[in-house]
């Protein structure tokens, strides 16, 4: 997801998808972990996906937007 498509959702539901995203990410892991995970970029776009929820998040608690 890009930052902008995070900035029209509330901010529950971003948390919402920050927790799914760390879930997705623990799979990620865990499929790596065991050799099963067919496509280790996965693991890094799923990172910058919390890491730009998080952004936002933090962007609407300073209110810069």
């Amino acid at each position: 997801m890009k930052a902008l498509e995070f900035r029209n959702l509330t901010t529950a539901e971003i948390e919402q998808k920050v927790n799914g995203f760390k879930e997705e990410l623990f799979n990620l892991r865990f499929q790596s972990a065991t050799g099963q995970l067919d496509n280790p970029s996965l693991i890094r776009d799923t990172r910058k996906n919390i890491a730009r929820a998080s952004t936002v998040l933090r962007e609407r608690e300073l209110g810069i937007i």
